[in-house]
């Protein structure tokens, strides 16, 4: 079972001047035709090395300035020593001094003139040969910027927006943190891409939807989309702490001397109560989802229990509703970057999506499928679309079954009840282990054997009619895959891979950043069932998703719980089973009582995004008892996971 823990498409872009500019930048062969890759023509071990401190016009530690943010930028030097302006890709983080980026946990290091010597990641290594500038932003409250970490905040945001806005000429940095000589960023065009894992991507994520000009691209990897639901699952508490505790773990001992008021703030104003206040309002990036401008490349691991895919959901919907370009690359990992767990493959990818975003090069990129899905470890399969064409949400009802206690899952309205009481030491491991046999903590309901592959692609939702026995009750829906299977070991302390002792290098060194990293392999596990997707939800929280209520003891209630996005193929001879139980153990933290709920089961249906819809399930589960009535649902979709067990690291 997984153990949480916090953090531990395409736009043609290019005019025919800018294109000639690049090609001018390769070998005179090369100008002669419009280039198609950059290369890496560019010295790294001579590349300008420097750091500014952006003013973001914020003074979140009150001390009467204006907070700078420190700004590390290393770009090749031969393009500005002949008049020619470069792009930028932009990571924007807390973790550059107190916990390290990246599988080997690197820090920033510095010389005695402050510059710096060691970018952590490859993306300095790799793509400042290739004729592109690499900027890592210390956030507000961390390392060397002043100012209060907000946790998604205000100041945040504020903290990488203002980078990109200098880079484009509308904000004012300096060369050092407290004097007063200004700097211009005449090196670069401004055309900047934003990318990063965890907190690093939900912060490109935010940037993105200010609509701030001059950000051409993000590549949020594992990141947020509103961080309420980091902490919370319609109610129910995801942690036992909130926003306080991960500021206090970033900040710098020069932010932890001057921010009590955010840290006040970051408590008072996020109950545990669950309730949606306007310090959760103003960290949700899906509401701006419509200012976004910047093309989208999304990658998410399925069994990511740290930031659950519902992230990935609601923005990837959010986006697509608004037209925005965009690409997506998901994995059977958890809370992992894709450098290591398809490592080559994205590198190539990588670079190719920066050459045509930021160089404006027609490498085909665009023309590719939208989707890539790790269908088993190191199995790859990709979709034009996403989520496929022909998938349409399709209402699966419970009903009871001919054994007592066990129930049957398909498409006709179901009768009866069910009955289960919260039992906090079990989880959805337990139940899916137990799905043939009554027990007291989950209601099951399945399919017989399927005939055809079944494909789940993109978000469920799962609605409820319960009677609890008590004031208070969390509840939680999973949709799982009944069979044998080999899946990435996402509950494992390397949550799908295993790091070896060789190492890969990618890009250019120096003797002070190396561009070689651990390789790593998919770390596997033999189950006999596998979490699709799951969602979790207070019901006390019926009514009105953003406030939880008292419940009354014998009266029915009915709440809709989202379950998460995912792209999942339940193969021939496998049973898909949806279970309703209460607290899902180390996922969420129980309620205050022990309720027994009773399920009306006429009025308990779960909507799923099918390809092929109803017509799919009923002829994949023809010979089941349950689905002779066909009623065709048809409906947008999204995307759920795969494997089980898994351990969290922090970024």
């Amino acid at each position: 079972m997984s153990t949480r823990m916090r953090f531990t498409v395409w736009r043609p872009l290019a005019t025919a001047a800018l294109t000639l500019l690049v090609a001018a930048s390769l070998t005179p062969a090369a100008a002669h035709s419009a280039p198609r890759e950059s290369r890496p023509v560019y010295s790294y071990d001579h590349a300008v090395r420097e750091a500014v401190w952006v003013d973001t016009g914020l003074d979140g530690d009150r001390d009467g300035r204006p907070d700078r943010v420190a700004v590390d930028i290393v770009r090749p030097r031969e393009p500005a020593a002949q008049g020619r302006k470069v792009p930028v890709i932009m990571d924007a983080s807390p973790y550059y001094s107190c916990c390290g980026r990246g599988n080997e946990s690197q820090l920033k290091t510095y010389d005695a003139n402050g510059r710096v010597v060691q970018m952590p990641l490859f993306y300095d290594n790799y793509f400042v040969p290739r004729g592109y500038a690499f900027v890592g932003v210390d956030l507000a409250g961390t390392n060397r910027s002043d100012g209060c970490v907000d946790v998604g905040g205000r100041s945040d945001v504020q903290s990488a927006k203002a980078v990109v806005d200098w880079l484009n000429g509308r904000a004012r940095a300096y060369t050092t943190r407290t004097g007063t000589t200004t700097a211009k960023a005449g090196w670069t065009n401004g055309r900047t891409g934003m990318i990063g894992k965890s907190w690093d991507g939900t912060i490109a994520n935010g940037v993105a939807a200010t609509g701030v000009r001059g950000l051409k691209t993000i590549v949020p990897i594992s990141a947020i989309s509103s961080w309420y639901d980091y902490y919370f699952a319609q109610g129910a508490p995801l942690y036992d702490s909130g926003p306080d505790w991960l500021s206090d773990y970033v900040d710098s001992p020069d932010a932890r001397s001057k921010c009590a008021a955010v840290q006040r703030k970051l408590v008072d104003e996020a109950p545990r109560t669950g309730d949606l206040t306007s310090l959760w309002a103003e960290r949700d990036y899906v509401r701006n989802a419509s200012k976004v401008k910047a093309s989208v490349f999304l990658v998410h691991g399925m069994q990511d229990l740290n930031v659950r895919t519902k992230h990935l959901g609601q923005w990837w919907d959010a986006l697509a509703k608004n037209g925005v370009e965009r690409k997506i690359w998901l994995s059977q990992t958890g809370h992992v970057d894709p450098f290591d767990f398809r490592r080559a493959a994205w590198v190539d990818t990588l670079h190719r999506w920066f050459d045509h975003e930021l160089l404006g090069y027609d490498n085909g990129v665009d023309r590719e499928p939208m989707a890539d899905v790790e269908r088993h470890p190191d199995q790859w399969v990709t979709s034009s679309v996403w989520p496929p064409r022909g998938t349409q949400k399709t209402t699966l009802r419970p009903a009871t079954g001919a054994q007592a206690g066990v129930g049957t899952l398909g498409l006709r309205k179901g009768k009866g009840t069910a009955a289960f009481t919260d039992d906090p030491g079990l989880g959805e491991t337990d139940w899916a282990a137990r799905i043939d046999s009554p027990t007291p903590a989950k209601a099951g309901f399945v399919t017989g054997p399927l005939t055809r592959d079944l494909r789940v692609s993109g978000s469920s939702q799962v609605t409820v009619t319960a009677t609890p026995t008590t004031a208070t009750a969390h509840l939680t829906a999973v949709l799982v895959d009944l069979g044998p299977d080999t899946v990435r070991d996402y509950g494992g302390s390397g949550e799908g891979i295993t790091t070896l002792t060789d190492r890969t290098c990618w890009g250019a060194s120096t003797a002070g950043d190396s561009a070689c990293f651990k390789v790593t392999a998919a770390d596997t596990a033999d189950v006999t069932a596998t979490v699709v997707s799951r969602g979790w939800a207070d019901l006390g929280t019926y009514a009105n998703p953003g406030k939880g209520v008292p419940l009354t003891p014998g009266k029915r209630y009915t709440i809709t719980l989202d379950l998460a996005a995912t792209d999942h193929v339940v193969p021939k001879g496998h049973r898909l089973a949806l279970i309703v139980a209460g607290t899902d153990k180390d996922l969420i933290d129980p309620p205050a009582d022990t309720p027994t709920l009773t399920l009306d089961l006429s009025r308990t249906s779960a909507r799923v995004p099918l390809v092929g819809g109803a017509a799919a399930f009923a002829r994949a589960t023809s010979t089941a008892p349950a689905t002779a009535q066909v009623t065709p649902d048809a409906g947008p979709l999204d995307v759920v996971g795969t494997p089980p067990h898994h351990t969290y690291r922090i970024p």
